[in-house]
């Protein structure tokens, strides 16, 4: 054992800066050597993963022909532990071990410069995949896959004798159903999933359309072009989701839905292939409590007359009823009816500037106006409260004076409207 192996653990962030790194090589092995650089708090400066050790021997190249070269070996004690190795062949600036100890830490030490690093016989951590099955008790957001395999933790202790684990970088691949806001559909798409150790169990989100599984990797045997790849039998997916858009082309203010009564909306429902039962529901509370209506099309449209707040979801179900999911829940507030009639218009004035006789009105659901002249004839009338008069009759402006009207009308909150008056036409011209 070394009598220095405290200073070795004390100076290894010290010499890092002047570390030969260059000076370690193999030689007789069959595949390359997988070089890993870890992260400077290791103390390591590289990790050698050999395919295999079978005929392969470690080399190091000194500086110097005349430099006095040392190996040590150390395990999970860290490199304060670390012993000298003896049976070293040297030859001019080579120094050469031919009985390599896998998954030991090597220090070769070089007058004031020391290299650490790690050695991995890969042959004793072998991934070998051979099957992925599906887990019965699959539930509707996550699933399990049972994987058949070895392929143990890849480990190596730092020189401060920290255990590690180098990632095998596994890819589990599946396809999916991703929802698009831009093209307002779920549209394909392939989920890849990044393991760092083997596993039997694996834990993953449950597709959203009939897939199937593949586990290829790991980095190593890819180094090596020998990529080891196993697929699952085709799974039939029972997750669901659903999207859901609210559209409504009279509103007062995009970012909210209601406003004045009758108040036209188009709801258009989107969903994933497992759903067999869908429904849209409005109801009059946002717990969805008390619903008073339901829709079974993915798309409707709906008329809202009754003033309040209304809350409108979409959802859909599985076939079986066990998996479902449900949309945005959407407010649609209907404001308190009001209806008011000017006095006066003056047509044929500048145009769009009081040319036209029409109310001011919120959330009326039905409307009757017919307005007369003073011996009674009906000049005009009209069902729809954003209508109009022009002061025409038969097609032409009849004279200024007084006129009348009669309004009946309802709003959405249910009041009555019963209203007449006069209506004064100003600078009328024939």
């Amino acid at each position: 054992m070394l009598n220095f192996k405290k200073n070795i653990l004390i100076s290894i962030f010290l010499l890092t800066a002047i570390i030969c790194r260059a000076g370690v090589s193999f030689s007789g092995n069959s595949m390359p050597v997988f070089t890993e650089t870890p992260i400077a708090s290791t103390g390591l400066n590289a990790i050698y993963v050999l395919n295999s050790i079978t005929g392969t021997s470690l080399i190091y190249t000194a500086k110097s022909a005349n430099a006095t070269v040392k190996w040590y070996k150390y395990g999970q004690m860290g490199g304060g532990y670390a012993e000298e190795i003896t049976n070293i062949t040297f030859n001019d600036n080579t120094s050469r071990l031919d009985q390599i100890i896998p998954d030991s830490g090597y220090i070769i030490e070089e007058g004031t410069d020391r290299t650490y690093f790690w050695v991995i016989n890969y042959a004793n951590y072998n991934l070998a995949l051979k099957s992925i099955t599906f887990n019965g008790e699959t539930e509707c957001d996550v699933m399990s896959l049972n994987v058949d395999g070895v392929g143990n933790e890849i480990s190596y202790y730092t020189i401060n004798g920290q255990y590690k684990t180098l990632s095998r970088n596994l890819t589990l691949s599946y396809n999916t159903l991703q929802w698009n806001a831009e093209t307002k559909s779920y549209e394909n798409a392939v989920i890849e999933k990044q393991l760092d150790s083997f596993k039997s169990i694996i834990a993953t989100q449950a597709p959203l359309c009939n897939t199937i599984f593949t586990i290829q990797g790991d980095r190593f045997l890819d180094y090596w072009g020998a990529k080891n790849e196993v697929a699952s039998d085709l799974f039939q997916t029972q997750a669901v989701q659903v999207q859901a858009i609210a559209t409504q082309t009279n509103a007062n203010n995009e970012n909210t839905l209601g406003g004045s009564a009758p108040a036209v909306i188009d709801f258009s429902g989107y969903i994933t292939d497992a759903v067999v039962f869908k429904e849209w529901q409005i109801a009059s509370d946002s717990e969805f409590e008390n619903i008073i209506y339901k829709f079974t099309e993915e798309n409707i449209t709906y008329t809202f007359n009754e003033a309040g707040t209304f809350y409108v979801r979409f959802m859909g179900a599985n076939n079986d009823g066990v998996c479902s999911s449900y949309s945005e829940t959407f407010e649609v507030s209907i404001g308190e009816s009001s209806l008011e009639c000017p006095n006066a218009f003056s047509p044929q004035s500048s145009e769009g500037i009081n040319d036209t006789w029409k109310v001011s009105y919120k959330s009326i659901i039905s409307f009757q106006c017919n307005i007369f002249n003073r011996w009674g004839v009906e000049l005009y009338s009209f069902t729809d409260p954003a209508g109009s008069w022009d002061g025409k009759y038969k097609g032409k402006y009849v004279d200024s004076g007084v006129y009348f009207y009669v309004i009946q009308a309802k709003g959405a909150d249910g009041k009555e409207y019963k209203m007449s008056g006069d209506i004064n036409i100003i600078q009328s011209k024939k």
